[in-house]
């Protein structure tokens, strides 16, 4: 994932229907199949720049509705990092706040069908578990996450949305270091198991009390190092902590296998098989609750032959495959390809190339081909 490591460790701020078990009672069910608007989706954070005067995070949100998509992922931790311009912030002590507040609130009024939501509980940095997790921690995870989760499914019952939790790219927290080489300490592995068990259980817990009613919130945990453990066995988030959980789903941070598709276009499908392999199913999604939670290309970095070919590969293949969910990285681009400059940007050149619209207003190709795709007669799938 693109976005800022160190101030999420040290500060808690975060800047940056196929096979199997998929329920009706998270619409893709045979008598209630699932259309591409309600499966594929788009990332809107951290832009480096805005193309109106509305707040940015309805900015990106009615971008991404004029796509033809309904389902939209966005920074729910530390908002005002994330969606700064055109925007004045209050103070949200708590995540019930952040969803009470005046932009969020607009956000969820939008006609979206599924919003999927970086969340950390407040209070502590995001990965204060790595050297373990004690009960009373575990408690209060487990007391936020339900807070939230109550919260959704009291206030948006019968507007059949759905809300998806999970943090950002966990095999980078594990190690707090994007530094791939250095395995996650047992500590770290113990009490990421216990983090993630708590925040499910507070999920788990919302849901017993306040039965879903037209409005489902799930909770899951995002996986970004998969290749390596499937093709060389090396401990990561998938195979030494998602074992050990009993989430509703769990995200796919597919840079690893799609970096490798010129070489071998078989290696994503294989990723998917090996996260199923080894994620409990569960009740809702069965044995297809892996989902494509980020995957993108920087056009100014790659011909566009290599783009045409990588993008639909990798949704072609996720809809195939039956992820529930296929999240393009992202709407405009939140990396700068000089870091003196200052946003808001407006020349193209300015980032790297993470983007649907680009600084000067233009729509690239896979803007193009996600409108093809998402307004196209043929969009239901069963």
């Amino acid at each position: 994932m693109r976005i800022c490591l160190a101030a999420i460790l040290t500060l808690g701020v975060c800047i940056g229907c196929g096979q199997g078990g998929s329920a009706t009672s998270a619409g893709a069910g045979k008598n209630n199949p699932k259309q591409l608007p309600d499966i594929v989706g788009v990332t809107h954070v951290d832009g480096k720049y805005h193309l109106t005067d509305k707040d940015f995070l309805n900015e990106g949100a009615d971008q991404i509705l004029a796509l033809g998509s309904r389902v939209i992922k966005v920074w729910f931790h530390n908002p005002p990092k994330s969606y700064s311009f055109n925007s004045q912030w209050l103070p949200m002590p708590s995540m019930v706040e952040t969803a009470r507040s005046p932009y969020f609130r607009k956000l969820f009024d939008k006609p979206f069908t599924t919003y999927i939501m970086m969340c950390f509980s407040k209070g502590r940095g995001a990965g204060y578990w790595s050297n373990g997790i004690t009960a009373e921690q575990e408690l209060d995870e487990q007391r936020q996450f339900y807070e939230l989760a109550k919260y959704l499914l009291t206030t948006y019952r019968q507007t059949g949305k759905t809300f998806v939790l999970q943090h950002w790219e966990g095999d980078w927290l594990i190690r707090a270091s994007y530094n791939g080489n250095v395995d996650p300490t047992p500590e770290a592995i113990k009490g990421m198991i216990g983090w993630l068990n708590a925040r499910q259980a507070g999920v788990n817990q919302a849901r017993e009390e306040v039965a879903p009613d037209g409005v489902h919130v799930y909770h899951a945990a995002e996986v970004n190092r998969v290749v390596a453990s499937m093709k060389e066995g090396k401990p990561n988030l998938v195979n030494t902590v998602l074992p050990y959980t009993k989430l509703d789903l769990v995200s796919y941070s597919a840079w690893d296998a799609t970096t490798v598709y010129a070489k071998d276009p078989n290696v994503f499908r294989e990723a998917l098989d090996y996260i199923a392999a080894n994620m409990p199913d569960s009740p809702a999604f069965g044995n297809r609750n892996v989902y494509v939670g980020e995957f993108g290309i920087p056009a100014n970095e790659h011909p566009a032959e290599r783009i045409r070919r990588l993008v639909p590969h990798v949704v072609e293949t996720a809809r195939s495959w039956g992820c529930p969910y296929i999240v393009y990285w992202q709407l405009y681009c939140n990396e700068l390809s000089a870091p003196k400059q200052t946003p808001p940007v407006s020349s193209n050149d300015a980032v790297r190339g993470f983007w649907l619209m680009r600084p000067d207003g233009s729509k690239a190709w896979t803007w193009d081909y996600f409108y093809g795709l998402l307004n196209s007669d043929a969009r239901t799938i069963r």
